[in-house]
């Protein structure tokens, strides 16, 4: 008599309340605290990076922009090198490279080797982005995908409102050396908990050859929904740091003449998007990715054109609402990209982060042009036609985004 063995199911990724899945998220949430709040301590106390090192205040930026470039250029090699060595392994090194450089900023000894470090410290930051989504769509089953990436997303900003305020005032009180070392020592510790809590992966690596890399990344542009993600990535990222930017200028001129002190408690609407990405994951999971996506992109117009009001109240409350409706479609948008790339999912996440950061600093400079010359609404109104833009080019391909990328080629992890 012969014995039937049971047919082996395929892994389909660990599901929503295992202790795998609740690791995974968890090890993904510290490590966007702890890269993200390195990558924006220097915002809050540009002034006083300026009086240190006797420099202009526009110098003193580049050490925030030069951060975000190092972001930039260094996610398509790291998604590379994640598909050699493994996602995890990967970043890893990424988080911990990264923790390394932001404890020794505080050691620069000149404006110069400063800006190296903070590029340096971006490169290496860059294999969070660069890898997590594509990391946790291969981990994590597609059904939870969705509260997964939200989770992610949460992280990133409370990361970014960390480095914020907590280099502000310790900087204040003492100096910003010890301000970013603060948060670094911080970072390192979220560091830490990342490497402690991330599961070993479970899908099979995959190796492929750098010459394939071409061919990867060229199979994710060509397609009308991955292009419609990246676009969200580009336009909505680039008139979320256009407001951020320049409000503060805004504030402190007539009629509101705002001390630097309270300006800088914006930042704490970053809170109102940690929780709205969470929502949006659970609300995409009920009702789908586009509706909730087309909803965040109308909630951030909202929140932008409420910014316009010479109420000064009703400007804050518009903040909270832009900041609510921008990470939500972040939070979605980055989600789904990692959930239809079928090949080359490494190079597809981090040519949305590509087109995110570069977002950041070309559209972010473009609105500073436009405030300084038409002023404030006529920003404004600026990045309310780039969110409509955006939401008419998801909701045009809405068909196609439901559905994976199909090319004809065998799926890759």
């Amino acid at each position: 008599m012969t014995s039937t063995q049971p047919a082996v199911l395929p892994w389909e990724g660990h599901p929503r309340g295992s202790s795998q899945y609740r690791r995974l998220v968890l090890a993904l949430l510290f490590a966007g605290i702890a890269t993200f709040a390195q990558l924006y301590s220097v915002q809050g106390i540009l002034p006083l990076i300026a009086a240190d090192l006797d420099i202009t205040p526009s110098q003193s930026s580049l050490t925030v922009g030069l951060g975000t470039v190092g972001v930039a250029v260094s996610v398509i090699p790291w998604s590379v090198a994640a598909d050699r060595i493994g996602r995890v392994r990967a970043m890893t090194i990424s988080i911990l490279t990264a923790t390394t450089l932001g404890l020794l900023l505080p050691l620069a000894p000149s404006f110069e080797v400063l800006l190296a470090v903070r590029f340096l410290e971006g490169a290496a930051m860059g294999g969070l982005p660069a890898i997590a989504m594509a990391y946790l769509s291969e981990e994590v089953n597609r059904n939870h995908t969705a509260v997964a990436a939200a989770t992610y997303v949460s992280g990133t900003t409370l990361g970014g409102l960390l480095g914020r305020i907590v280099a502000g005032p310790v900087a204040e009180y003492t100096n910003w050396r010890i301000g970013t070392l603060t948060v670094s020592m911080i970072a390192a510790l979220a560091a830490a908990l990342f490497v402690w809590l991330a599961p070993k992966p479970r899908t099979a690596l995959v190796h492929s050859e750098i010459r394939e890399l071409p061919g990867r990344l060229w199979v994710n542009l060509r397609e009308p929904g991955m292009a419609a993600l990246y676009g969200q990535a580009f336009l909505l990222m680039g008139g979320f740091v256009a407001i951020y930017n320049f409000l503060g200028f805004r504030l402190e001129a007539v009629p509101f003449g705002l001390p630097q002190s309270l300006i800088s408690m914006i930042f704490v609407a970053y809170l109102s998007g940690t929780a709205s990405s969470r929502i949006a994951g659970k609300l995409a999971t009920k009702h789908g990715r586009s509706v909730v996506l087309a909803g965040s992109t109308a909630t951030m117009i909202a929140g932008v054109a409420l910014t316009m009001a010479a109420n000064l109240a009703v400007i804050l409350i518009g903040l909270v609402v832009l900041t609510m409706g921008f990470f939500a479609a972040h939070a979605i948008a980055s989600g789904w990209t990692g959930q239809r790339a079928v090949h080359g999912r490494a190079q597809a996440t981090s040519l949305y982060n590509l087109f995110y950061y570069g977002g950041s600093s070309v559209v972010g400079w473009i609105g500073g042009v436009v405030f300084q010359t038409l002023g404030w609404n006529a920003l404004a109104l600026f990045v309310i036609a780039l969110a409509v833009t955006s939401g008419v080019w998801a909701m045009c391909l809405k068909d196609r985004l439901a559905q994976p990328v199909s090319v004809g080629l065998s799926r890759s992890r």
